[in-house]
């Protein structure tokens, strides 16, 4: 009788698994269904061991610099397609912004900011700067991912503060449907085209301010906000420096639309995985962040070699790290946060923390702040009455195809 349970869960979790490898889940205003598109790999659309397989696979594809930025280019290339870049990369323009309530902190000060990311649209967030006066400034991108509280949560806004103590400008952002994004709901068709081009406005923005360096911008976030690092580092070369925690995987592709619920890593003549769009980042610095916990449990025997087998081409192996917490879970804790700080002082030039020298790193000057005093809409201060309301509005106005527009209708 046990023989035969589990013979039903493994069936059980192998339909699962197939179902989702076939389509995404999307929210309507008829519940959350699946959509199908074979070409989508979504969730652990592999098992550990084909994860394996595959970046044995994938290895042969190449063999050198040269042949590997062939491959590079076909993958950056397939995530634009894949993504329908081309629908929403016209509407870059000056950017818009709206700031409020500055707090001055101990060694940094915190601001409320949206950015209209393109005619109607708004990220939503919080710009922390160092409080001390410097020449130039680092910048680092900080999405949140799926994790508790998001963007008001703890363990966001200690790394943005600590960033910024030490001489960086730290923009956290919101993810779409969490916290102040409240245009569209998160599972909505289109949302990995639009948190990438969120990130991008971003960088926009960082690269806009007057004494930004160019030459130090780093990014980093963990889960979802890992799949937001590596892509858009994989697609834009000024992310100098990268941090993606928790979530760099063989076999697991993201699980929710917002990671993989567009056609990225596949065509009908082509696939890849999220080791190889982390590896974009070569030559420049990353540091992989895994735990024992998760999907990324075989990180410094499956998904750190490859990567590191492409700096090793490019002649950049120093400029690639892991570090593996097998006894932590799935998060963007303490330990992780040293770590990632670390890399950050000594690849973006930021102060150095006395820890560096030996001892443990002090966050306890940061005071973690409610939401309501992060926010940025608020009654005193609403979104802007021209702000696109809905699904509906927003696929219209990106010429998206609208035949199911009732089906994603949504307001706020």
């Amino acid at each position: 009788m046990k023989s035969l349970l589990r013979l039903f869960f493994s069936l059980a979790i192998i339909s699962s698994n197939l179902l989702l490898s076939q389509g995404f889940k999307i929210e309507t205003n008829q519940g959350t269904i699946l959509e199908q598109n074979n070409m989508i790999c979504n969730g652990r659309y592999w098992t550990d061991a084909e994860g394996k397989i595959k970046m044995d696979v994938f290895s042969g594809y190449w063999n050198d610099a040269q042949s590997w930025e062939k491959r590079a280019k076909v993958i950056r290339q397939n995530i634009l397609e894949g993504m329908q870049w081309n629908k929403i990369s016209s509407h870059k323009g000056p950017i818009n912004v709206i700031k409020h309530s500055e707090k001055i902190m101990e060694g940094y000060i915190v601001e409320n900011i949206a950015l209209e990311s393109f005619p109607g649209f708004y990220v939503t967030g919080n710009l922390y700067r160092p409080l001390k006066k410097q020449n130039q400034y680092a910048a680092i991108l900080s999405p949140h991912g799926h994790l508790k509280d998001k963007r008001f949560t703890d363990y966001v806004q200690l790394r943005s503060a600590y960033l910024a103590s030490k001489g960086a400008i730290v923009f956290a952002y919101d993810m779409l449907g969490y916290g102040e994004s409240k245009q569209v709901r998160h599972k909505m068709p289109i949302s990995l085209l639009l948190q990438t081009w969120n990130s991008k406005r971003v960088l926009d923005y960082l690269l806009s301010l007057p004494k930004v360096d160019p030459k130090r911008v780093g990014m980093t976030g963990g889960s979802g906000g890992g799949t937001q690092t590596f892509i858009l580092t994989a697609l834009d070369q000024r992310i100098k420096v990268s941090v993606p925690v928790v979530q760099v995987s063989a076999h697991f592709f993201g699980g929710c639309v917002c990671e993989s619920g567009m056609p990225i890593h596949k065509a009908a003549n082509f696939q890849t995985n999220n080791v190889e769009i982390a590896a974009l980042a070569a030559p420049r610095p990353m540091l992989l962040i895994s735990n024992g916990d998760d999907w990324t449990r075989n990180t410094p025997n499956v998904e750190f070699p490859y990567i590191r087998k492409v700096y090793n081409a490019m002649g950049k192996s120093h400029l690639v790290e892991n570090v593996h917490l097998a006894n932590e879970k799935h998060d963007y804790g303490y330990s992780k946060r040293i770590a990632a700080y670390h890399f950050f002082t000594k690849h973006l030039k930021l102060e150095n923390p006395k820890s560096l020298s030996g001892g443990p790193i002090d966050e306890s000057f940061i005071k973690i702040l409610p939401p309501e005093k992060l926010k940025v809409f608020t009654p005193k201060n609403p979104r802007p009455s021209s702000a696109l309301k809905n699904e509906y509005e927003v696929l219209k106005f990106l010429k998206f195809p609208n035949n199911k527009a009732p089906y994603f209708y949504y307001k706020n």
